[in-house]
């Protein structure tokens, strides 16, 4: 490689040059992006209903419905672990078409759960069934993703081109969270003037079809586009980093690498753990959000749901590049601290009691928080991990958020039952006061540690 092609490689391109050259990209590039604009659509458009349809149309109460919920979103990223392994075995292009059909039949097993099960166990054994495959699916599906996106991309894009695959998950969301709706309901989807549309009233049942149905088309567009040639040509393999080399070529003992594992790192161990009661938050968005909008809400504001819920992408797509930039310079747990401040105590918002105009500004409120801390969070993680250990210290800051989807569902069914029964009487106060205060711990655990926190970066 001559001096010129790596002087060009290592060149600082500016916005418009990046996003120039991604707009330029390989066919492959963008095939990888049409199938995760695409899971965006079919996962969330599931998973958002994906409480209320186990408890109205498998029969699960609301304890188990939860427990369920989380099993599924809890063994999503415990299969993420290991599905890594299988774009690096078998290559991106296999590994998306076998997550894609894996996806496919476990999504048209869960809509088919409650009659081909005939009801009670039946039911529930197919549905149980049906998240363990989607789950299996999901968690080869999101690494291949990443390792598509670094490997058919120009290096020189490459930090871009992994904000894309975010942004482009995150509209996904935001596109099925606007048309759930007029899937599932009967009500007025649009009233403008003259123009009156109304929803389609499908159901629950109905949005579920429409997400096997795009999970189809992904199949068939990567069976008949993504070929052979196609990967053989706008593959980009880049070659190993020196500290990798090292890091592979390491003589240690078992109980050595055990030793160096980074949980054992007593700061990062902190870090991560100190991060659980405020993604907890995040957890409810799908395990109490859906019931508690269904229940203590009046009908028109449950037709909508889907759209409240798409406020928190919605705001993630455009404000996380956006505060990174601005905030680049100010100090990373300092951000932490204010980002995780912010979406924890605005839940306090929530205790008076039901209002529409408090829940839209616990929202938006809520995802700034995010927006604030979420991009800061990795970097703390990659600035105290040493040399020749990032990936592994990236790897391991997973295990809160497995954690928080895994464990929240344990409870949040039992919380519902107790505090937004169906039918009433409601305490949906008690219910946001607790999960306010429990949030409220990480932004103060934070504070407390920040000085020694500091010290681990300034070590490194």
């Amino acid at each position: 490689m001559s001096d010129t092609v790596v002087s060009e490689e290592k060149k600082d391109l500016t916005i418009r040059e990046n996003i120039k050259l991604l707009m330029q990209g390989s066919r492959g590039f963008w095939l990888i992006n049409f199938a995760n604009f695409c899971d965006g659509v079919a996962y969330f458009g599931i998973l958002n209903l994906l409480v209320l349809f186990l408890g109205a149309n498998i029969g699960m109460s609301d304890a188990w419905s939860g427990r369920a919920v989380s099993f599924f979103t809890g063994a999503v990223t415990l299969f993420m672990l290991g599905g890594g392994f299988i774009p690096d075995k078998l290559g991106v292009r296999k590994a998306l078409m076998i997550a894609v059909l894996v996806l496919l039949g476990g999504r048209i097993l869960l809509v088919l759960a409650p009659v081909a099960g005939g009801g009670g166990w039946g039911a529930e054994s197919i549905a149980w069934t049906s998240l363990l495959l989607m789950a299996v699916g999901s968690g080869i599906i999101q690494p291949t993703l990443y390792a598509g996106a670094k490997e058919y991309t120009d290096p020189r894009t490459a930090a871009v081109s992994f904000s894309l695959v975010y942004a482009i998950m995150n509209l996904g969301i935001v596109s099925e969270g606007f048309f759930s709706p007029f899937i599932r309901t009967n009500t007025p989807f649009i009233s403008a003037g003259s123009l009156h549309i109304n929803g389609l009233g499908k159901g629950i049942p109905g949005v579920f079809w429409f997400c096997v149905v795009v999970t189809a088309i992904v199949l068939m567009v990567l069976f008949l586009l993504f070929t052979k040639k196609v990967e053989k040509r706008d593959r980009i393999v880049a070659e190993q980093t020196e500290a990798e080399k090292v890091a592979a070529k390491t003589n240690d003992s078992f109980w050595q690498r055990i030793w160096h594992l980074p949980l054992f790192d007593p700061r990062f161990a902190f870090f991560i753990f100190m991060l659980l009661p405020v993604q907890t938050l995040f957890a409810h968005q799908w395990l109490t959000i859906p019931d508690y909008i269904m229940r203590a809400y009046p009908p028109a504001v449950g037709a909508k749901y889907e759209w409240i819920i798409s406020i928190n992408p919605f705001i993630i797509v455009i404000f996380v590049p956006l505060i990174s930039a601005l905030t680049r310079k100010a100090n990373v747990l300092t951000m932490m601290i204010i980002g995780t401040t912010i979406s924890a105590a605005i839940t306090f918002i929530l205790v008076p009691g039901p209002n529409l105009t408090r829940l839209l500004i616990y929202t938006i409120v809520f995802s700034f928080g995010e927006a604030a801390w979420s991009s800061r969070f990795y970097e703390y993680v990659a600035q105290i991990a040493p040399p020749g250990k990032v990936g592994s210290y990236m790897g391991m800051a997973g295990i809160p958020w497995f954690l928080a989807k895994f464990t929240t569902g344990l409870y949040s069914g039992v919380m519902i039952e107790k505090f937004i029964p169906q039918g009433g009487p409601h305490d949906t106060g008690t219910l946001w006061l607790i999960y306010a205060i429990a949030a409220c711990s990480t932004p103060i655990g934070f504070v407390l540690a920040k000085k020694w926190l500091d010290k681990g970066m300034q070590k490194v």
